[in-house]
C-alpha cells in the first residue's frame, strides 16, 4: 500500500476529473479555488500548488491562491513581472505548459523562482475570469511529474477560476467583527466590537497585534501565531478557535476567520477577516463530558464493532473530521472494523486494493509512518502538506491524526482521523484524542475476548460453508454469513454457489430448524447432498426432491427450508425451486425490484412424496438476484411480508456495481438474535457466447468415422487451426471408441468452442470413470487411449451426468 501501482496510476486522472467535477458543479464560493488547488496535492503528489494572475495593470502576475507547503520554502514570490524571465511569465506569454527539472531550474535567470534545486516545477496556463492565469506546482519526487501527473495538472488548470479581488469576509455569525492586519508591520485595524471581546478600551489599545496576542491563553498561542507569521503563511481562507484570559471566570472562546491577501512590490500583504464570540457557538458539552459519555458508551459495548462505532460517534462531530477509520492490530496486520464513511470511494485507492470481504486489511510494514506511531505509542498529528505515503496522505490531505490504542502493555489497534481541508489542531482536540485513545484501547481488549467466544462458534459454522465463491463467466456472486450474538448456539443457515456444466450455476440458500449442534450438522449434510445431486446433472426439481427423500431417510426431527435457483449464464434464464423458503428478490437493470412469484413446496423432511414445482425467471444483463434467510427479514415488531418488502426496498436502493458494499448495507439492520445468510448474484451476460454442436453416435460399424467426419466439418466451420483439429480428432476417436466398446446405451458427442479453448465431451450411460493405466507393457493390446487423450489435452476429466458420465477434454488453440 505504499505505492499506487500501474492500475492506480491509470485511474488517477479519471478520479481527479470526478473530484474536480464535483467541486465545480456547485455554487461559486470563496474557497472553491483553494479546494481545486488541493486536488493537485492529492492526485499528483505535489507539495505546493499556486495560481498567479495578471494584476489590474496587466504587467505583473500576482499570487491569488495557494495550497500545501508555504511558498517561502521554495522561494516563490508574491508577484512576477509579466515581461520578466521567469517560468510563470514565460508560460503566461507563450500559453504553453512548462515542466522544469532541477537542472533547468538551476539555469533559470530568475534566481528566486525556486530557492531549492532538488525539486521539479510545473507551470501551466489557466484561464481565469479576468484573463489568462498560471497554475504553478512543485514536486519533491525524484522523477517529478509523470504523464499521469501532467494529465491531472491539465485538468486542474482547466478547472481554475480566479475569484474577484478578495475583501474582508462578511460577518455571518452573530456578534462577528472585522479586522485588517498588515503582515509586515504588525499593525491591525479593529473596531470597538473586537476590543470589547478582548475586554480592552480604545484608549488602552496601541494598534499592535502583539497587544491582543498577549491576552491569549498560552497553550493556544502557537496555533494562533502560525496565522500571523507572514513568512510561513500561504494565501487562502483560515479558521481557528482560541481562548483569551478574562479578569474573572474561565477563559472566553473566540473564533477567527480570515483570508490572506498577497502583497506585491507596491503593497503589503494583509490578513483580513472576522472575530466572533465562540462561547455561544460552541456546544455546551465540554471535552470532559464527551470523554465521560465515551466511557459510558464503551462500558456497554459488547463487540469490537460496537467499540469502534462508539469511538467514531464520539470523535467525528467535535473534531469535524471528514473520515475516521478504526482498526484492530492482529500480529503485523491492521484489520479495519469501522470506516466512516463506509463507501470504498471515500478511501485511498491503495486501501481498495487490500479490500477483502467487508473491510480492508493491510500489513503495518506497508505504512512505515503508521508503524512508527504505533511503536512510539502516542498520538501523532500531521498538518496539511506533510509528505506521507499515499496510503496515509489520501486519508487526510488537510490534516491527519493517528491514535495508537494501548491496552494491557500492548497495542490493541489504531484510529486514523483525516480532514480534507487544512485543519488546525487546538490543545483541546489533542487532549480529547489522548483521553479517547486510552479508553478505546481497554474497551477493544475486553470486546476482543468476547468476540473470541463468538468467533469460536462462527468458525465451527464457517467450516461448513464455502471457503470462497467460484469465479463465474458473465456473473459475480457475493455471500455473507452473520452468526447469532445471542448466546453461543450454532445456527443452521447456509448458502452455496455450485458451478455446473455448459456455463450454468446453481444458487442455494437454506435454513435448518433451530440452533444447536444437531442443526449445524444437518446443515452440512444437506449442503453436501444438494451439491452432489446438482453436479450429477439433475434438473432443479429433481435435485430438491432427492434432498427431501434423503432427509426423510435420515429420520431427523428437524426440517429444512431452502431455495434453489439454476441459472443459465449463456441465455440469461433461470429455474427457481422453493422448499418452504423465502423467494428471490430481483432488481432489474432499470432499478425496479420485484419479489419473484415462485411457486413453493413444503420444507424438506416434512412429506416423503412432495412436489417441488419449478418457476422460470428471466434475467437481463445487469439484473441482481438476492437470496436471504428469515433472520434478516423477520422480527417481533414486523411479520415476514413486511420484512421482505423492506428487504426489496433495500435492494432497489443499492448500487449493484459494488456487490460487497450492497451486502454490507443490507446486513446493517440485521437482528443478531438469529443467524443470517445472504447470497447476491449480479448477472452481467457473457461477453463471448460459446459455439456448440452435438452428435448422437449410433452403434454402427463405422460410428467412429462418422463422429470424426462430423467433428472435422464442425471445426472447419469454426475456423479451428489444422494442428488443433488433428488433436481434437484423436480425442474424438479415443473417447467415442471407449464409449462404444465399454458401455451400452446412447452415446453423445458434444463440441464447444469458448474463446481459444475447444472442449470435446462424450457422454454415455455407464457411471464407471475411465482409469488411466499406471504402466503398459509392449505386449498390451489396450489402455493407451486415455494416455493419448492426456498427452494432447490441456486438461481432461470425467463428471457424472444423469446416471451416466461425461468424459471431457480441453484443447488450447494456438493464438
Amino acid at each position: 500500500m505504499v505505492s499506487e501501482g500501474a492500475a492506480g496510476r491509470r485511474t488517477r486522472a479519471l478520479r481527479a476529473e470526478n473530484a474536480l467535477t464535483a467541486l465545480t458543479d456547485g455554487p461559486e464560493s470563496p474557497e472553491r479555488l483553494r479546494r481545486v488547488l488541493e486536488q493537485a496535492l492529492v492526485f499528483t503528489g505535489a507539495t505546493l500548488a499556486a495560481v498567479y494572475m495578471p494584476g489590474e495593470d496587466g504587467e505583473v502576475l500576482r499570487l491569488v491562491e495557494s495550497a500545501g507547503v508555504p511558498r517561502t520554502v521554495y522561494g516563490l514570490r508574491d508577484s512576477y513581472p509579466g515581461s520578466g524571465d521567469s517560468p510563470p511569465a514565460d508560460a503566461h506569454r507563450s500559453g504553453r505548459p512548462l515542466f522544469l527539472g532541477p537542472d533547468e531550474l538551476a539555469a533559470c535567470a530568475e534566481s528566486r523562482t525556486v530557492a531549492r534545486r532538488d525539486v521539479h516545477l510545473a507551470v501551466l496556463p489557466a484561464h481565469g475570469d479576468d484573463g489568462q492565469a498560471c497554475l504553478v506546482a512543485v514536486s519533491e519526487g525524484p522523477h517529478g511529474f509523470d504523464d499521469e501527473d501532467r494529465k491531472c495538472l491539465e485538468l486542474i488548470a482547466d478547472a481554475v477560476v480566479c475569484p474577484a479581488p478578495a475583501a474582508a469576509p462578511d460577518g455571518t455569525e452573530p456578534g462577528s467583527h472585522t479586522f485588517s492586519l498588515e503582515m509586515d508591520t504588525g499593525r491591525v485595524e479593529v473596531g470597538d466590537g473586537i476590543l470589547e471581546l478582548f475586554g480592552m478600551s480604545r484608549t488602552a489599545f496601541d494598534g499592535k497585534i502583539e497587544t491582543l496576542l498577549g491576552l491569549t491563553v498560552p497553550e493556544d498561542l502557537p496555533s494562533l501565531m502560525s496565522l500571523f507569521e507572514a513568512g510561513h503563511l500561504s494565501a487562502g481562507d483560515r479558521e481557528l478557535e482560541f481562548r483569551i484570559l478574562q479578569p474573572t471566570g474561565p477563559p472566553k472562546w473566540l473564533r477567527l476567520r480570515g483570508r490572506m491577501l498577497p502583497g506585491g512590490d507596491d503593497r503589503h500583504a494583509r490578513l483580513v477577516g472576522t472575530v466572533a464570540d465562540a462561547s455561544t457557538l460552541r456546544s455546551d458539552v465540554t471535552d470532559v463530558a464527551r470523554v465521560q459519555r465515551l466511557a459510558a458508551a464503551l462500558s456497554m459495548a459488547g463487540t469490537v464493532r460496537d467499540v469502534s462505532q462508539a469511538v467514531v460517534s464520539a470523535l467525528r462531530a467535535p473534531l469535524r473530521a471528514d473520515r475516521i477509520a478504526l482498526a484492530e492490530l492482529e500480529n503485523d496486520r491492521l484489520v479495519v472494523t469501522v470506516l466512516d464513511p463506509p463507501e470504498a470511494e471515500s478511501w485511498p485507492e491503495l486501501w481498495r486494493l487490500e479490500w477483502r470481504s467487508e473491510w480492508p486489511e493491510a500489513p503495518v510494514r506497508a505504512m512505515p509512518t503508521l508503524a512508527g506511531a504505533l511503536r512510539e505509542g502516542r498520538a501523532q498529528i500531521w498538518p496539511a502538506g506533510t509528505l506521507l505515503e499515499p496510503a496515509l496522505a489520501d486519508v487526510g490531505p488537510g490534516g491527519l491524526a493517528v491514535l495508537p490504542l494501548p491496552a494491557a502493555g500492548r497495542m490493541a489497534g489504531a484510529c486514523l482521523i483525516g480532514w480534507d481541508t487544512p485543519h488546525h489542531f487546538d490543545p483541546d482536540e489533542r487532549a480529547l484524542l489522548t483521553a479517547s485513545a486510552g479508553l478505546a484501547g481497554q474497551a477493544l481488549m475486553r470486546a476482543h475476548a468476547l468476540d473470541a467466544e463468538h468467533e469460536l462458534v462462527g468458525m465451527l459454522q464457517r467450516q461448513l460453508l464455502p471457503r470462497r465463491l467460484p469465479r463465474l463467466p458473465g456473473a459475480v456472486a457475493v455471500a455473507r454469513y452473520l452468526p447469532s450474538t445471542a448466546g453461543l448456539e450454532l445456527g443452521g443457515d447456509w448458502y452455496d454457489v455450485i458451478p455446473l456444466p455448459d456455463h450454468r450455476v446453481a444458487l442455494v440458500i437454506g435454513d435448518v430448524q433451530g440452533h444447536s449442534a444437531a442443526a449445524a450438522t444437518l446443515m452440512g449434510q444437506m449442503r453436501t447432498a444438494l451439491r452432489a445431486y446438482a453436479v450429477e446433472g439433475h434438473p432443479p426439481d429433481v435435485v430438491v426432491a432427492h434432498a427431501n427423500r434423503l432427509l426423510m431417510d435420515l429420520d431427523s426431527e428437524l426440517f429444512v427450508t431452502c431455495t434453489y435457483v439454476d441459472v443459465d449464464l449463456e441465455e440469461g434464464t433461470a429455474w427457481c425451486v422453493r422448499a418452504g423458503h423465502l423467494p428471490p428478490v430481483l432488481r432489474r437493470p432499470d432499478g425496479t425490484t420485484e419479489i419473484a412469484e415462485a411457486d413453493g413446496g413444503p420444507p424438506l423432511g416434512v412429506l416423503a412424496q412432495a412436489d417441488f414445482p419449478m418457476t422460470p425467471l428471466r434475467l437481463a444483463p445487469g439484473t441482481l438476484v438476492a437470496l436471504t434467510t428469515d433472520g434478516l427479514v423477520e422480527s417481533k415488531e414486523s411479520d415476514i411480508d413486511e420484512g421482505m418488502d423492506r428487504f426489496a426496498r433495500g435492494v432497489a436502493a443499492a448500487d449493484p456495481s459494488h456487490l460487497g458494499l450492497v451486502a454490507d448495507v443490507l446486513l446493517g439492520g440485521a437482528r443478531r438474535s438469529d443467524d443470517v445468510a445472504l447470497l447476491l448474484l449480479r448477472y452481467d451476460g457473457m461477453a463471448t457466447h460459446p459455439l456448440r454442436e452435438s452428435w448422437t453416435v449410433w452403434r454402427v460399424p463405422e460410428a467412429t468415422r462418422h463422429a470424426r467426419r462430423f467433428t472435422r466439418r464442425t471445426l472447419r466451420g469454426w475456423g479451428v487451426p489444422e494442428d488443433a483439429m488433428d488433436s481434437a480428432l484423436l480425442v474424438v476417436s479415443e473417447l467415442v471408441t471407449n464409449a462404444l466398446v465399454h458401455t451400452g446405451g446412447q452415446v453423445r458427442l458434444d463440441l464447444t468452442l469458448v474463446g481459444r479453448r475447444l472442449r470435446v465431451s462424450v457422454a454415455d450411460a455407464s457411471p464407471r470413470t475411465p482409469v488411466k493405466p499406471t504402466s503398459i507393457g509392449w505386449e498390451a493390446t489396450g489402455g493407451r487411449g486415455i494416455l493419448l487423450v492426456e498427452a494432447v489435452s490441456s486438461a481432461w476429466g470425467s463428471v457424472p451426468v444423469s446416471g451416466g458420465k461425461q468424459v471431457w477434454s480441453e484443447i488450447a488453440l494456438d493464438a
